[in-house]
């Protein structure tokens, strides 16, 4: 279920306060057609540092100065969640930035005298890879689970297939309408997926196929008037999906399937991506299909599909072992393996 969302800190009575300010700018973001979602990691972010001002007795962003916003800095990186954890990098940036883009906004408003965080240093991103994917082997194990005997088994493996063959967002797929699919062309049209774009991607036969049956043996029956819409994935109250709903399915079947590994609807946007790539696509293609803004972003998967760097490996490297084209047995025993730099005994 999603989070009851808290009341906004500050006080709402001061015109030249944290929380009328803030409020003006999440309007003009708005105004601006920013994403929804943006709009709201920014109020978020923003009404955290709102709280922890609060609470030394800062109220007005025109008393922020540098070194307060470097001390909140610092209290993110010491900051400990109810688990013990401490924030993660990413997250402490998307604070920090959030706070950064604010105070341009403000700046440019002529509501401060000069931006505080204009020259406030990032912490830097450490280079991380998918911490799990799927072999071919496994997503196909994960797939099979959904028990079609049952019409809600069989939507969800035609969602399960769907996220196999595309590799799309968890909200590009709740937002999929009937209309997006183009059978006849074996493409399917994302709507208003990441930064507001949209974009035209392949979608495999195999997937359309437990679409179809969807179509005609389950969604017609999930069907509840205006609710439904056009939505192509519906629950079992003819709703479209929430995305922490859909996440909870197919969690549930990656845990179910007992390949010793986690993960949910991004799990499979990382395995279609590196089994392409490793199955030779290039990696501009694997772009195209993800909706990569930036190839770098992308580059990812050029180390984790480790195929080609196996082989490679294996065929070039002087420590490899080498076996004989034909095992043969003498005085009983079979004949061991060699590495490369060593001579059979009898050369």
């Amino acid at each position: 279920m999603p989070h009851k969302r808290k009341p906004a800190s500050g006080n709402p009575d001061d015109p030249q306060g944290m929380a009328v300010l803030l409020a003006r700018y999440l309007e003009w973001l708005a105004v601006k057609n920013f994403a929804r979602r943006t709009v709201e990691i920014r109020r978020v972010c923003v009404d955290y540092f709102i709280e922890w001002s609060e609470q030394r007795g800062i109220v007005r962003p025109s008393e922020v100065t540098r070194p307060i916003l470097e001390r909140y800095q610092r209290y993110l990186y010491y900051y400990r969640k109810k688990d013990g954890e401490p924030l993660s990098v990413r997250s402490q940036i998307s604070r920090l930035m959030a706070l950064r883009a604010w105070f341009a906004w403000l700046a440019k408003e002529r509501r401060i005298l000069f931006n505080p965080a204009g020259e406030l240093e990032m912490p830097k991103l450490e280079y991380r890879l998918p911490k799990t994917i799927l072999t071919a082997r496994e997503a196909e194990q994960v797939i099979a689970l959904p028990k079609l005997t049952d019409p809600l088994g069989l939507r969800d493996r035609a969602v399960l297939e769907t996220l196999y063959s595309t590799g799309m967002r968890r909200m590009e797929l709740v937002r999929l309408s009937v209309y997006d699919l183009d059978a006849d062309r074996g493409t399917v049209m994302i709507r208003q997926g990441k930064g507001k774009k949209d974009r035209m991607i392949p979608i495999g036969e195999r997937a359309l196929a437990w679409i179809n049956r969807y179509l005609h043996e389950v969604r017609p029956g999930l069907l509840v008037g205006d609710r439904s819409g056009d939505t192509l994935f519906l629950t079992e109250r003819g709703e479209p999906f929430h995305p922490c709903h859909l996440s909870k399915m197919i969690r549930d079947y990656v845990k179910a399937a007992d390949v010793g590994k986690k993960g949910s609807c991004h799990l499979f946007r990382h395995t279609m991506a590196t089994l392409m790539h490793d199955n030779g696509a290039d990696i501009r293609f694997v772009q195209a299909m993800l909706g990569h803004a930036k190839l770098d972003t992308t580059m990812v998967y050029t180390q984790v599909a480790i195929k080609k760097l196996k082989e490679i490996h294996t065929a070039t490297h002087p420590a490899r072992m080498q076996r004989q084209p034909r095992p043969e047995h003498r005085n009983g025993q079979a004949q061991q393996p060699t590495t490369a730099d060593e001579e059979p005994a009898d050369a």
